[in-house]
């Protein structure tokens, strides 16, 4: 591997490792820095939209993740009081998509099934326990400065990509700030083998309700029945060993759906939730994707989708870049059509998804319902929606942008 032709990545998850598998297919060299000894178990996000399907298919990741997967064609927005405002069938994208639903798997099941395919290829070297802590460029070149076990060291290369997460070194030391704001509310995520099935909830599910609104998706797990998780908002003053002791997630889970027996908890967790969008993707030979450039809350799974949306479109323009097919001019395209599509449907989808839930106003709750019941009655309209909150509108406008 010449160091002078490499792209240097931060970051092992699921983005990093997909910019690095595309890339090599592209016969780029490429170094991967993971600060963790090994894959992250990061139990988020799991929802894979359509477009997400379609773009790792050409690399056979699509075809692994079907063999584990959950296929969900139908999900709903639900009221506690009021029942199913809406159903959706994502078969109405059958003529828009080889992929008409979603398909569920967990994160830290995907990132193994990346790595498996990037650890094949001898142009791809991965090294993990290797802390980023310091990013550099001059015209020609860019290095970081990692932090190993043996001391410090330079790693130099063509291009450093950014794929290290919502807290991203690479992003700060290049001096991009984000854009947007965090809720006041985290959330706390406990999964159970409990089946919701059996009360009428699809395998994806959005509740209502101004005092504890939820979110509902059942993933495969290692076999078996499989495990549903289950969000919930949580007041900014309440204490996080509070909210993680199991009596107040048994509270929580009763009031989303009561049952004689208390619930078996197998995960539970909690965490900050942001809306922010990095001001700028490129800085000379640094570029950002992801959790590092963008983050927002996951009602919608848009976050994760998003990040994998990132990973193709850069690998794409960086390798035409490093193959000597395009000036580096063509990196600015992939700034603009990521950070545009990011304001316009992710952090606007994300927003108006969680107003949607926890809207306390009753007229406006009902005006909200009202619209998505008409939109759910209607074909064309029905149509219109699943093309937007399945992203395949979000990446129909990327590739419009020049």
């Amino acid at each position: 591997m010449n160091p002078n032709d490499r792209v240097i990545i931060a970051g092992a998850g699921p983005v990093g490792l997909l910019v690095a598998l595309a890339l090599a297919r592209q016969d780029v060299p490429v170094v991967v820095l993971e600060a963790e000894p090994g894959l992250t178990q990061d139990l988020r996000a799991g929802s894979f939209h359509p477009p997400s399907l379609e773009l790792m298919a050409p690399y056979g990741i699509t075809d692994e993740m079907h063999k584990v997967g959950l296929p969900v064609r139908y999900w709903q927005l639900r009221d506690r009081q009021e029942g199913v405002i809406a159903q959706w069938d994502l078969d109405l994208l059958r003529d828009e998509t080889p992929y008409p639903y979603r398909l569920h798997l967990e994160q830290h099941r995907l990132t193994p099934i990346i790595y498996d395919k990037v650890k094949r290829l001898p142009s791809i070297e991965v090294r993990f326990g290797a802390v980023v802590i310091d990013v550099g460029q001059d015209a020609d070149r860019a290095w970081v400065t990692v932090e190993t076990a043996d001391g410090r060291e330079r790693i130099e290369g063509a291009w450093v990509v950014g794929c290290d997460g919502g807290r991203s070194t690479v992003r700060k030391t290049l001096g991009v700030e984000m854009d947007g704001f965090t809720w006041p509310e985290r959330f706390v995520v406990a999964s159970t083998n409990y089946d919701f099935a059996q009360h009428g909830i699809t395998h994806n599910a959005y509740v209502a309700d101004p005092e504890q609104w939820a979110a509902v998706f059942k993933m495969p797990d290692e076999g078996g029945a499989g495990l549903w998780r289950v969000a919930f908002p949580v007041p900014p003053d309440e204490a996080d060993e509070v909210t993680l002791a199991a009596d107040e997630v048994e509270r929580r889970m009763q009031y989303f759906v009561p049952r004689p027996e208390r619930y078996s908890i197998r995960y539970k967790s909690i965490y900050k939730v942001h809306q922010r969008v990095a001001q700028a993707f490129r800085r000379g030979r640094c570029l950002l994707a992801g959790d590092a450039a963008h983050l927002n809350n996951p009602l919608g799974a848009f976050g994760l989708n998003g990040g994998i949306h990132d990973a193709i479109n850069l690998a794409g323009k960086l390798g035409a870049v490093c193959c000597g097919e395009a000036d580096g001019t063509l990196l600015d395209r992939y700034e603009r059509q990521r950070r545009t599509v990011n304001i316009e449907y992710v952090q606007d989808g994300s927003i108006r998804n969680l107003k949607t839930l926890a809207e306390r106003d009753p007229g406006a709750r009902r005006l909200r319902f009202d619209e998505i019941r008409r939109a759910n009655a209607d074909p064309a309209l029905a149509k219109e929606f699943l093309l937007r909150s399945s992203m395949i509108a979000s990446v129909r406008r990327e590739r419009a942008i020049d």
